[in-house]
């Protein structure tokens, strides 16, 4: 039988190093390489092209919610998890729906880790238990989120100003125009009710899309 082959990117090379670690004692999954950003991430599953990528989301530059939708449309044949400490919050979903088709906790047992990877490369889906309830809950009439009306790119941009990048810096990552990221500032403020920045910050912050630190 084939080995599963299997990605990981995350900006921590010691997160990098456990998981390889963890994955290599497991029979038939082979660790094929390693990416610290989501843009190193694109450009290597052009050459490696592994079947499961074990994606974290809080990473410099584009992070793991772009990388996971660029990757759906390009490179579809590469299965993406989500690992990451966000198991609250719309992030879940949103990923999902940016073409993610596993989401797992950083927490989670080897075991459970191991399911996911043997799921999503014989084609389905795997859901962590507790995210699966948290999506259910957030399914339930009145409990729509404020970060539930923005589109993907609204926020992807909200993450990246969130993050304290430059406008210049957001246009360049994303190939949009400065005046069109300047415009998609100006309408978060508008859709979140918050009149500058570090208020969207905040609010990013308490809906779990980044860390508090």
């Amino acid at each position: 039988m084939t080995n599963i082959r299997v990605m990981l990117v995350d900006d921590h090379d010691l997160i990098r190093y456990g998981l390889r670690r963890l994955l290599e004692d497991q029979a038939g999954i082979e660790v094929v390489e390693e990416a610290e950003s989501g843009e190193v991430a694109l450009e290597k599953v052009r050459k490696v092209k592994p079947d499961v990528i074990l994606m974290d989301i809080n990473m410099p530059g584009i992070g793991g919610f772009e990388a996971t939708s660029r990757l759906s449309k390009t490179h579809p044949e590469s299965k993406v998890i989500v690992l990451t400490v966000h198991s609250e919050g719309p992030l879940p979903k949103r990923l999902l729906e940016a073409g993610a088709v596993g989401y797992l906790t950083k927490g989670c047992p080897v075991d459970e880790m191991v399911e996911a990877i043997q799921k999503v490369n014989a084609g389905k889906r795997y859901i962590a238990p507790s995210i699966a309830q948290q999506l259910a809950l957030s399914m339930l009439p009145g409990e729509e989120s404020l970060i539930d009306v923005l589109s993907q790119r609204e926020l992807q941009v909200l993450i990246m100003i969130s993050q304290g990048m430059r406008t210049n810096t957001i246009s360049e990552q994303l190939n949009l125009s400065p005046k069109t990221i300047s415009t998609y500032r100006k309408r978060l403020h508008e859709k979140l009710d918050v009149s500058n920045d570090v208020e969207m910050m905040h609010l990013a912050i308490k809906h779990g899309l980044l860390d508090a630190d």
